[in-house]
């Protein structure tokens, strides 16, 4: 008996696969939405950056030379965490007009929102330029899917457009910060805990680091929609025991950039600020993006969304990284929108939730954008 797909089935099936990463194994969840693509007549293709760990690119392609447009998700999500779930993390449970679990916000219903959309559109053979769906493995310790795919070649093809289902509300956002993840190391010398005087205390030398980042200053203007750069210390750790002088120690330094921030100069910076006792090493070196609010395009889904939201769309940004800062410049920067049935103050949680009405308001959405982009 074939299966009934509604946005919020799909999207508990979703939840349902275990795509935590790490250690990720997206490959039965992206097989899964292969599939359902295929058999709406998409032409799928899978392309595995490391074992079990596949992303995939799906064209739908119609009559005539225009771009097709690209909607986008990741299929990974992160670990539960420490503390108990209220249930089971991928069993999808629905409370109300909710539908909990791990990835329900971030970001399996944006995924489940744009596979049914999608399916929508296919229906309609007779339009222009096509869809792409590219869904990734491992975005979120760092976009490495999506780097894989950019660096094979031609296999992602071209977009005019870009629609991104990261959670938003399904508030239209047109671009996030830069990321830029520093790893400073410190050596000393090892000795006795009882004569730290025989050794050089590596975690001093850390600790005098973190006091300098605490106060680091970019010196730059504060962008009018995205603020200020930030600097965050995340984590610290060294030594071997409790008893001995440690001689080695890391500092782990996420920082997040603004548009006119060139990353090359920011690392000369956050070095000179440590000085030559801390040997500072790139971990993630990702640009952000930007979509001029004034794009036809995008002005066009800020209409489209004031009927939807209730009022008008004023341009803002995400803080965090998305894998649009690999697909974007690869596409040769087409206009890009960032919009998801998920909630942000949910994302990474415990007890995760999606809101069910805002799935089903996303996939009206997509179905929307994707139509007016084929002409249909």
């Amino acid at each position: 008996m074939k299966e009934h797909l509604t946005p919020l089935s799909l999207t508990r099936k979703l939840i349902s696969f275990d795509t935590i990463n790490p250690p990720g194994q997206e490959r039965i969840c992206i097989e899964y939405l292969g599939k359902l693509l295929e058999d709406s007549g998409f032409k799928t293709n899978l392309y595995e950056f490391s074992k079990g760990r596949p992303s995939l690119v799906a064209r739908l392609e119609l009559n005539d030379n225009k771009r097709p447009i690209c909607f986008s998700g990741h299929v990974d999500t992160v670990p539960l965490g420490a503390t108990p779930w209220s249930s089971d993390p991928l069993g999808g449970e629905i409370q109300g007009d909710k539908v909990y679990g791990r990835g329900s916000t971030d970001m399996k219903a944006g995924l489940a929102a744009m596979v049914v959309a999608a399916k929508n559109v296919a229906q309609y053979p007779n339009g222009k330029g096509g869809i792409t769906v590219v869904f990734t493995a491992s975005e979120e310790t760092g976009s490495q899917g999506a780097h894989h795919l950019a660096g094979l070649g031609d296999v992602l093809g071209e977009a005019g457009a870009i629609v991104l289902g990261e959670p938003t509300s399904n508030y239209p956002m047109i671009g996030h910060k830069g990321v830029l993840w520093l790893e400073g190391y410190t050596s000393g010398v090892t000795a006795h805990g009882s004569m730290p005087e025989q050794g050089v205390n590596a975690i001093y030398k850390a600790a005098n680091a973190v006091t300098r980042l605490e106060k680091y200053d970019f010196g730059v203007t504060a962008h009018p929609l995205m603020g200020k750069p930030t600097l965050n210390v995340g984590t610290i750790s060294g030594g071997i025991n409790i008893n001995s002088v440690p001689d080695r120690a890391t500092i782990g330094i996420d920082i997040r950039t603004i548009p006119g921030q060139e990353h090359s100069d920011v690392y000369k910076g956050i070095k000179s600020c440590l000085g030559s006792e801390v040997e500072l090493n790139r971990v993630l070196d990702l640009g952000g993006v930007m979509t001029d609010p004034d794009d036809d395009w995008i002005r066009q889904i800020f209409h489209m969304m004031e009927g939807v939201l209730g009022e008008r769309p004023v341009p803002a940004t995400m803080s965090g990284f998305t894998d649009v800062s690999v697909l974007k410049p690869f596409f040769d920067n087409p206009p890009t929108v960032i919009l998801g049935p998920g909630e942000v103050t949910m994302a990474h949680k415990t007890d995760e939730f999606c809101y069910i009405s805002k799935i089903e308001e996303a996939v009206e959405v997509y179905t929307e954008i994707a139509r007016k982009w084929c002409e249909l």
